[in-house]
């Protein structure tokens, strides 16, 4: 898309980097921090008129509010990307058993297997605003297909 992608789990990954803790030394307020200092940077690009992918699990009842106070300084648009839940169960547990350092930075790799047996993957409520928004079926291919996800975007 030739813009800045803010990746929520990676502003989290780079906070456990500079102090050097892993995801069980981040309390609350720690949380807290992550949270902000993303949504901080997405207001930051967007008062400089900077286009750019915010991406994270975007639970309506967490982003919403956030997401609604952009409306008036940024032209919005939501991509959600859908697939089985049984597929992204096992999509997400093949990426935990691939990256070496995932329970450093998400917890324990037991507990994160169990967590997708209940977690986002099966009450996940995406974002209801209104603002255009793009259901794409990630299944096999992307469904629409790529160019007409990013002329969706632009």
């Amino acid at each position: 898309m030739k813009c800045p992608l803010l990746s929520r789990d990676e502003f989290k990954e780079g906070y456990l980097n500079t102090f050097k803790c892993s995801h069980d030394d981040v309390n609350r307020t720690a949380t807290t921090i992550i949270y902000e200092t993303f949504f901080q940077t997405i207001e930051l690009l967007l008062s400089q008129h900077i286009s750019l992918v915010a991406e994270a699990a975007f639970q309506h009842h967490v982003w919403q509010p956030k997401i609604m106070s952009y409306r008036n300084i940024a032209i919005i648009r939501i991509v959600i990307c859908d697939l089985l839940p049984e597929l992204a169960r096992s999509r997400y547990i093949n990426r935990i058993a691939a990256d070496s350092d995932c329970e450093r930075y998400h917890g324990d790799q037991a507990e994160l297997r169990k967590k997708a047996e209940q977690s986002l993957i099966t009450s996940y409520i995406p974002p209801d605003i209104p603002v255009p928004t793009l259901r794409v079926n990630t299944t096999n291919q992307y469904a629409p297909d790529i160019s007409e996800i990013l002329d969706f975007t632009r």
